[in-house]
């Protein structure tokens, strides 16, 4: 299991937030915490594996917390949560070496998506055996890393399926939605949702919103290496 927690200073929004992590296989929420300095003090008696960290915090900017942790000798990786759409928060971020940045507001789709994908690459980096470049590349799923639909694919989801929606966004002129792509390829809504995320989270679709005139924005994915 990964052990998670949750820096959140919304308790209600932190409650969601565990809903959704303990609903994906192999992830559970082992605490929260709704300030910086609680969150330090977590980390260090619960010795978590992912911290997902909100960045507006009430007593410090979030991206703080990850230097303090890095000198207090903790190792968990992190992943940022929040509503900071600002590009020195991102950049920030990215320099602190967060394994995601995901934006507010968004589903359980949104975060499954992403802590799938993190579980394959931590998998990846933990069995690693380093003999050459390639298999570094392996190891951080990124540039000599198998590429199509066999890499990485979190658990539950099959090469084939994959494959099949891969072929269905190659072949589209434009952009599908989830309901479009189930109703092409005879699968469930929810099963071409997660492949269309897994494909967006690796960077191989990019995801568009369409607004109608009521409701949610529906999102639409279109596949970027086209020949």
């Amino acid at each position: 299991m990964i052990d998670v927690l949750i820096v959140e200073d919304d308790f209600m929004v932190a409650r969601i937030h565990r809903g959704f992590v303990n609903d994906v296989d192999g992830f559970r929420v082992i605490g929260t915490a709704n300030c910086g300095e609680q969150a330090l003090t977590a980390v260090a008696e619960l010795q978590p594996d992912l911290v997902l960290l909100d960045l507006y915090l009430p007593d410090m900017f979030g991206l703080e917390i990850i230097p303090r942790l890095r000198t207090a000798g903790h190792d968990c990786d992190v992943m940022v949560i929040s509503a900071a759409r600002e590009s020195d928060a991102v950049r920030g971020a990215v320099r602190q070496g967060v394994v995601d940045y995901l934006l507010k507001p968004f589903d359980a789709d949104d975060l499954r998506a992403r802590l799938e994908r993190y579980a394959a690459r931590r998998s990846n980096l933990y069995a690693a055996v380093v003999s050459g470049q390639s298999d570094v590349d392996r190891a951080l799923a990124r540039g000599a890393a198998p590429s199509g639909p066999a890499a990485a694919l979190p658990k539950g989801m099959s090469v084939e399926t994959a494959e099949l929606i891969e072929r269905e966004l190659r072949a589209t002129d434009g952009s599908l939605s989830a309901a479009e792509c189930a109703a092409r390829l005879g699968v469930s809504r929810v099963s071409a949702r997660r492949y269309l995320e897994h494909f967006s989270v690796t960077g191989q679709a990019e995801v568009s919103l369409r607004y109608g005139q009521a409701g949610r924005p529906e999102r639409r994915y279109s596949w970027l290496d086209r020949p």
